[in-house]
């Protein structure tokens, strides 16, 4: 299987996972962050109301609600993600201007990554925009999937859903793509920063041996990214999600958006889930890039 072969499959599994796993954070993720001007009780509280009326309503199986949409986004949207990131890392890799010096591209031994290793220059330009390139091609089925969580639509099938977005104009098609990028474009320049980095230190720190615990050494690196990255950009999930489930027209635009926001909630206003994307986010970032580069180590390995 070719390269690029192997990205996509990695990353198609990949996103596969961590969305089966982790489809309830962003369901109840949605669910808090959908209100119009009223005030959150605690975060605890919350999650725990919402979850319980869900399963009471629908059984356990309602926390997974959006599930097939989060698949079509995520699934080739991962795979998409990561293939395009790869590929763009190797052409920058043989620049000047991104590639590591070589004396810091020294290997941790057999088992450390299977990735090109590029400056931090490299590593956020490359994360930046190989997510908003896929973001705006999946940007239609991210308002699907947002609707499809809220419970503010009465959505019932994948098809009749799309097509009633669909007939509502491309500019409902790209509802939310501005506040996507702003979340989106930072997110993925810094997580991709900050994993290569706390990858590369701790893989000096305490060498990986086997493909294992190289598989643990990215989980660990991942979850960590994801982390940092996430509270950086958290207000732009917030203003993302009001924009693609809210009909009123103060919602209707990013700066509008920002100051109805601001004006009833103030700060905290834009901190609405922080948990619940925090989550998501560590156990996807750990989930996700274990899979992608434990699938790509094995299948690179050569029989011995």
């Amino acid at each position: 299987m070719s390269n690029v072969g192997q990205h996509m499959l990695s990353g198609a599994l990949s996103g596969f996972a961590s969305t089966v796993c982790l489809q309830p954070f962003d369901l109840l993720k949605t669910r808090m962050q959908q209100g119009d001007g009223t005030i959150q009780p605690r975060n605890t509280t919350f999650i725990l109301r919402t979850a319980q009326e869900i399963v009471a309503k629908d059984g356990l199986v309602g926390l997974w609600r959006g599930t097939a949409p989060s698949l079509i986004r995520n699934v080739p949207g991962v795979a998409l993600y990561m293939t395009s990131l790869t590929q763009l890392r190797t052409v920058m890799a043989k620049s000047p201007y991104f590639a590591l010096a070589r004396k810091d591209t020294i290997a941790q031994g057999n088992h450390s990554s299977v990735l090109p290793k590029l400056t931090v220059q490299g590593n956020l330009i490359s994360g930046a925009t190989a997510r908003v390139g896929i973001g705006f091609l999946l940007n239609p089925v991210s308002v699907l999937k947002a609707r499809f969580e809220s419970n503010l639509y009465a959505y019932e099938s994948l098809t009749g859903s799309f097509v009633s977005i669909v007939r509502l104009g491309p500019s409902e098609l790209l509802r939310g793509f501005v506040a996507s990028s702003l979340r989106d474009a930072p997110y993925a320049g810094l997580f991709v920063v900050f994993y290569e980095v706390i990858k590369r230190e701790t893989s000096q720190l305490l060498p990986p041996t086997s493909n294992t615990y190289s598989t643990g050494i990215h989980s660990f690196s991942a979850a960590s990214a994801g982390a940092i990255a996430t509270m950086a950009t958290h207000p732009f999930d917030v203003i993302k999600t009001k924009i693609q489930v809210r009909k009123e027209n103060r919602y209707q635009g990013l700066m509008s958006t920002v100051r109805t926001i601001w004006t009833q909630r103030g700060v905290s206003g834009f901190f609405d889930g922080t948990s619940l994307r925090m989550s998501r986010k560590i156990l996807s970032s750990a989930i996700g890039w274990a899979v992608f580069e434990g699938i790509l180590m094995f299948m690179r390995t050569d029989p011995q």
